[in-house]
């Protein structure tokens, strides 16, 4: 009796849809095409890299009075990215959050140079992503805005030195 239950299911039980035991191998892929890694499907032929939305902010740790670099990439429906954070505001400005507007290319990619400025508050700052598509209806003058998707980086303003620009 127990030689019948160690032995492995024979192949007209497996086709049936009975469970195979737990030592059995896994059946091999029959090559249906079912499971695409490519991320292209019959319902949606869009790439997955047109989907993500990715944001890096260079230097990571920037001085104030300083210069950033940001590289985006948002979907290919969106049309504009807004990048913002605490880090950005201008000289005598109240504001204490700034953004920052940035058109796409046709396929998502956008950079833009931000200066962090000589009175921007010292310490940990995120830098928020929005990725959106702008609809005008010029018959009535009416602007939509729909994010379509968000990202955040976090940086860390250090206070100024003059050092950075000569030797001291």
């Amino acid at each position: 009796m127990a030689a019948l239950v160690a032995a492995p299911a024979p192949a007209a039980a497996q086709a049936s849809g009975a469970l195979p035991a737990p030592n059995d191998p896994l059946p091999a892929d029959t090559g249906s095409g079912s499971n695409n890694d490519s991320g292209d499907s019959a319902d949606n032929t869009t790439p997955l890299w047109q989907k993500l939305t990715s944001l890096v902010v260079m230097p990571e740790s920037p001085h104030q009075n300083d210069v950033i670099r940001v590289l985006m990439h948002c979907p290919t429906e969106a049309n504009h990215a807004i990048v913002g954070s605490t880090a950005f505001p201008l000289k005598g400005s109240w504001r204490i959050y700034r953004e920052v507007g940035a058109s796409l290319s046709k396929r998502g990619f956008a950079k833009k140079g931000i200066v962090i400025s000589r009175f921007a508050p010292l310490g940990d700052h995120d830098v928020n992503l929005k990725c959106v598509k702008v609809t005008i209806d010029r018959v009535i003058g009416v602007r939509k805005v729909k994010v379509l998707s968000e990202a955040v980086v976090p940086i860390y303003v250090r206070r100024f030195h003059v050092c950075q620009f000569f030797d001291c």
